[in-house]
């Protein structure tokens, strides 16, 4: 599965801009600032029905515009035709996602079809970063395999959100009602056992993928691990909200479940964050990645979009050359690389046996 055309209007920086694509290595050159990271997180949107960076759809749109309008064709050989995905959304309105002009009931429906993997100078964040961080990783990869999953997710996030405002009506009416309170428990008890059962038996073939990655990429022969904690793994859900009631009222919010969940990044048997040089924690981060798009391209049977935002300028030549030589190979599909110095990205390329076209942004934006 590749993307053949992107037609953008409105969108980040880009008045206008329309782009065909080859199937194999696209590489994406020109200055910091001119728009080679919004063209990239253009093409994540497609997939994946919302940006990277920004959460906030008002700033999708280019300053001063009333709308952005994403449109991408792609082709699955497995399928008899092209498929159009298009993506609209209007200031102050809906955001409208079409496949081949029919529009989607839910977003999330889409989530998975048109899978992809996004590396960037930001994923050290992932590190560094609090659990969020990485449970929204984590929950990403799952979610384009495991469309039960994305929904279990969904509707459960959709309750603790209901069950938090309970509990701060709570306070401000002064008056408990555990009967009520209940209900939701009941709600999310089933969704909170079904997300932790997927997390957990995700991590246990996850991480020996992942591991091996690491080592590709790594000259050095550390011990790494991931370990999924989880309350869940120690008490029934239902007898953590019990245990946790008092302190939830107190708090105003839900204390316990798989909200709270951590995937813990460890180094000889230490904290990744903490023992972890630059270059080691890069090199895990990429190794997460890459275990990411191998997972999705054996549950999928589809080879992702692989983007790689600017990452020469931040990892050492050894890295750089491990990393080219693991992703020319050909369990990966189609590649698209950002640059800001278009001789370094063609001096790197150049020997690749696969075929690359290069794109130079200022000469589109001058059409």
């Amino acid at each position: 599965m590749f993307i053949e055309n992107i037609h953008l209007l409105n969108f980040k920086n880009y008045e206008a801009l329309e782009l065909n694509f080859c199937e194999d290595i696209n590489c994406i050159v020109g200055p910091n600032g001119i728009g080679k990271t919004n063209l990239l997180d253009a093409i994540y949107y497609l997939c994946m029905t919302k940006s990277a960076f920004n959460s906030n759809e008002a700033l999708n749109i280019k300053h001063e515009a009333a709308f952005f309008f994403n449109k991408g064709i792609f082709n699955d050989k497995s399928l008899p035709k092209k498929q159009t995905i298009q993506c609209a959304y209007k200031q102050g309105g809906k955001k409208v996602l079409t496949l081949n002009k029919v529009e989607y009931e839910k977003l999330s429906l889409h989530i998975g079809k048109f899978p992809c993997v996004l590396i960037t100078p930001y994923d050290t964040d992932l590190v560094r970063e609090g659990s969020e961080t990485r449970r929204k990783f984590f929950d990403n990869t799952i979610s384009q395999t495991d469309s039960a999953y994305l929904e279990a997710l969904i509707k459960y996030n959709h309750y603790l959100k209901q069950r938090n405002n309970l509990l701060k009506q709570f306070a401000e009416r002064k008056q408990t009602d555990l009967t009520l309170l209940e209900t939701y428990n009941t709600f999310l008890s089933p969704l909170a056992k079904k997300i932790h059962t997927c997390r957990q038996a995700f991590i246990t073939a996850f991480k020996p993928v992942f591991v091996q990655y690491y080592k590709k990429l790594s000259a050095e022969n550390e011990e790494i691990s991931i370990q999924y904690e989880s309350k869940l793994s120690e008490e029934d859900f239902d007898v953590l909200l019990q245990q946790n009631l008092q302190k939830d009222l107190i708090m105003q919010r839900t204390t316990a479940g798989i909200h709270r969940d951590d995937f813990v990044f460890s180094m000889e048997k230490f904290p990744l964050k903490k023992v972890g040089s630059q270059g080691q924690q890069k090199s895990y981060v990429i190794a997460l990645k890459l275990a990411q798009y191998e997972w999705i391209a054996k549950e999928k049977q589809i080879k992702p979009i692989l983007l790689l935002d600017d990452i020469f300028d931040k990892l050492d030549d050894n890295r750089i050359t491990q990393l080219l030589n693991i992703i020319t190979d050909e369990n990966f599909g189609q590649i698209f690389i950002s640059d800001a110095r278009p001789e370094r990205s063609e001096k790197l390329l150049e020997k690749m046996s696969r075929e690359v076209h290069f794109f130079h942004i200022p000469d589109f934006l001058k059409l």
